[in-house]
């Protein structure tokens, strides 16, 4: 009984960390689940791709302008307000979806969803690197596997509901009544437990608090630092192409590729299964350094993604998946050590908001991908539109190089 006691006293301390990512993980079925259903979308609204992906680019851009202000009220009121009050606003809005309306309908709680899920990821690496702080890598690479795991689930809960009926409308609203009631719980859960296992975090910062004490130029001020600037810059490439790889992969697998729609959904969910390579980049990040790691993976995807665009038309599902599982890997094993990497070069008395700011531009530039892609897409095709996205994520990879070449610092 003794070590089943002690196991369980090493399992309770990670509660806080299972209900923070229990909740990204919620988040990001939200947004994950979209692209699988624009085709139902199209046939039941009568839009296009354009139309959809503008939609798609709504929901981002709400989520990228939440980055900022969630960050500075986490530093005002601390994390746990700020994670409940977003959980329950992006559930809230789920649930309105259950319901059969029109296509405005949907927007609308698209948006809202997008502003409710998008407190959180900002909020979360402030509150798990202050919760474990000598495992800050290893806790965010569990966080974001967690998370990205979603979409694994996500076009798998598209086909499984789609064979049901649903009494208020189309099938697919049993996905978000789900959420919904999923996401309410989670909420009130996270409210309870985490201010006893992180006191700090469920009260305001001391120096900071109060919103007379927000200056805009204090965090403005962390561009003046050069190689600070130069990381932003390249989140923001690389979010770009991620953005537009996860809204529209499905569609490409199918119009470019050729493949049956049953094909590229499981090449989908391969591209996010790859994310448990998280589990190991947090580490290693951890006992190696960041930049060493964050150049390999960027490096990685971008031959990967390279690869996938060439060999399309030609290739068959498995090796034109490898390479698509390949852009996985490098893919979601950068975003722990990116996150653990910011904290690490932002002041304690500004974290959550310095993070903002960065996760406001790099999130800005990844909502406008999906809109990009769709417009290029009818317009010239997918490849021609893939090719961008293939560019943007070179760029990424260049300019990691730069900094790990002219990083004169022992621990990198």
């Amino acid at each position: 009984m003794e070590s089943v006691s002690t196991m369980v006293r090493r399992l309770a301390r990670f509660d806080v960390l299972a209900l923070t990512a229990a909740i990204w993980f919620l988040a990001k079925l939200l947004r994950y689940a979209f692209p699988p259903l624009f085709g139902a979308f199209q046939t039941s609204y009568g839009v296009s791709n354009a139309t959809l992906g503008t939609a798609f680019t709504g929901f981002m851009l709400v989520y990228a302008a939440m980055q900022f202000p969630s960050g500075v009220l986490a530093d005002r009121l601390g994390s746990v307000a700020v994670v409940t009050a977003g959980a329950a606003i992006a559930a809230t809005a789920a649930l309105t979806l259950i319901i059969d309306a029109p296509f405005l309908v949907l927007v609308a709680a698209m948006l809202v969803m997008g502003a409710g899920t998008g407190t959180h990821k900002t909020v979360s690496v402030r509150l798990l690197s202050r919760a474990y702080p000598a495992r800050t890598g290893r806790a965010l690479g569990v966080f974001d596997t967690v998370g990205t795991f979603s979409g694994v689930v996500a076009p798998t809960a598209v086909v499984t509901v789609a064979g049901l009926s649903f009494a208020f409308g189309e099938s697919w609203r049993l996905i978000f009544l789900l959420a919904g009631v999923v996401g309410l719980t989670l909420a009130v859960l996270f409210r309870v437990r985490v201010p006893k296992r992180v006191p700090t975090e469920a009260t305001a910062d001391g120096a900071a608090s109060g919103f007379d004490a927000i200056d805009i130029g204090t965090y403005a001020r962390l561009f003046r630092d050069r190689r600070f600037s130069t990381f932003a810059l390249l989140t923001i490439l690389f979010s770009f192409t991620y953005n537009g790889l996860v809204a529209f992969v499905p569609l490409y697998l199918t119009d470019a590729a050729g493949f049956a729609d049953a094909t590229a959904g499981v090449l989908y969910s391969a591209f996010f299964l790859a994310s448990l390579v998280q589990l190991g980049t947090g580490e290693l990040s951890d006992r190696l350094g960041r930049l060493p790691i964050i150049a390999g993976l960027l490096a990685v995807a971008t031959a990967a993604l390279i690869a996938f665009i060439s060999l399309t038309g030609t290739a068959g599902p498995i090796l034109l998946g490898g390479t698509l599982v390949a852009v996985g890997v490098g893919s979601h094993g950068f975003r722990p050590v990116r996150g653990a990497y910011l904290m690490t070069v932002i002041p304690d008395d500004v974290a959550g908001g310095g993070l903002g700011v960065v996760r406001t531009m790099l999130m800005g530039a990844g909502a406008l991908a999906p809109a990009i892609v769709g417009t290029v897409s009818e317009l010239a095709g997918f490849r021609p539109a893939f090719w961008l996205l293939a560019a943007s994520v070179t760029g990424a990879t260049v300019l990691a190089v730069f900094l790990l070449v002219t990083d004169h610092r022992s621990d990198r």
